[in-house]
């Protein structure tokens, strides 16, 4: 049996040539970077050579560049940052958020009392910039965090305009880039962002590592205690071997990222193409534009049938792989709270399918093959 993997927003492949760049630190460089010896100056040398590669692609400073286990941990250290150094009272955000940011927020202002406001949404996500900018109407010090792009809907968030809001009322904004760094351009200098964040893993690079982008423009503290890594904001010793796989996967992607994004756009519209031949009531989730929406992400809203209870199931027996919504919430037996968040239809079968620069138009053709042979159609 033929299996096709369409899962690529919970995590990728990792690419051939970040395994490459990651062996050597796993065998012969092993090196602590806090060592004063030359096997800790080796890898030290390493592990800034890292840095510098990734706020290149960025166009910032390597010191903006903070290394954490991921990007919950990177969303996370934002949040708590801005509350503990920054004086932040209130946090506006959205419903449809990652858990790693609407989890954290819903922490402080349970624990702590932080202001909690929700910026409306339209039906395809896309965020009310009008009710944005009276929220913020206030002398009151704000964090606004919204995600780049939606890791469900793909539906992408106007960054530069929600900057340009920020800033004209002194607002701290955290953005979530996790789904976005490699495949669409950020330019750190151009753009008024006071954090973003990035997860390995998402594209073609390892698990359990990302990074923080911090502004040198804000003072911040040590998020996690115990060591003097990271400039003194996030003891323990770094992942360097998985730090240089991110470097070199950011450094593919940010080099190949109009090649990728021609072809993973194709695949994504060759599938939209497809399914609305296939199937007379088809929907999809979120914006499908591609001006509007995040190339990588296209989320299904299938007719309904008498097992659909059982499409995702049936697609993973056929080798399919493919998901209902984030893989954090795998497991959980509830809906998925983006879909929630925008009054989708969920009394229809809802699947997220998601692409790389791996996927092939036959790995489409395979997956339609196998929802015509589920639905029963010729």
């Amino acid at each position: 049996m033929k299996r096709v993997y369409l899962d690529n927003a919970a995590t990728t492949p990792i690419a051939s040539e970040v395994f490459d760049t990651m062996i050597p630190l796993l065998k012969e460089e092993f090196g602590n970077p806090s060592s004063s010896h030359s096997y800790g100056r080796q890898v030290k040398a390493i592990l800034e050579t890292s840095r510098r590669t990734i706020a290149s692609k960025l166009n910032c400073s390597p010191a903006e560049i903070i290394f954490t286990s991921g990007g919950t941990e990177a969303d996370n250290m934002a949040i708590h940052t801005s509350i503990e150094s920054l004086g932040v009272k209130r946090i506006i955000s959205s419903v449809i958020e990652h858990h790693a940011v609407g989890h954290t927020i819903e922490y402080f202002k349970d624990t702590f009392g932080i202001k909690i406001e929700y910026v409306n949404l339209d039906n395809k996500g896309n965020v009310d910039l009008q009710d944005l900018e009276l929220r913020l109407r206030t002398d009151e010090k704000t964090l606004v965090s919204l995600m780049h792009a939606n890791n469900e809907i793909g539906t992408l968030l106007p960054i530069d305009r929600v900057s340009e809001i920020c800033q004209k009322y002194n607002a701290i904004f955290h953005c979530d880039t996790v789904q976005t760094i490699g495949h669409l351009p950020i330019d750190l200098k151009e753009l008024n962002i006071d954090f973003i964040t990035c997860a390995a893993h998402k594209l073609h690079g390892p698990k359990g590592v990302g990074f923080l982008y911090a502004n040198k423009k804000n003072r911040t503290h040590s998020f996690i205690h115990g060591g003097s890594q990271e400039r003194g904001l996030r003891g323990g010793t770094e992942n360097v071997y998985a730090i240089a796989g991110m470097a070199k996967a950011v450094e593919l992607a940010c080099d190949e990222m109009n090649d990728h994004k021609q072809h993973v756009q194709g695949i994504k519209s060759y599938m939209i193409e497809k399914l609305s031949l296939l199937f007379d009531d088809m929907q999809f989730h979120g914006e499908v534009l591609p001006e509007k929406s995040l190339y990588t992400v296209l989320n299904c809203c299938f007719p309904k049938s008498e097992n659909q209870g059982l499409l995702l199931f049936s697609l993973d027996l056929k080798g399919v792989a493919c998901s209902g919504g984030s893989a954090c919430t795998s497991g959980a037996n509830i809906g998925s709270h983006v879909l929630n968040g925008i009054n989708a239809d969920v009394t229809r079968p809802n699947v997220r399918f998601s692409f790389s620069r791996f996927t092939t138009t036959s790995d489409i053709d395979y997956a339609l093959d196998q929802l015509k042979s589920i639905y029963k159609l010729s």
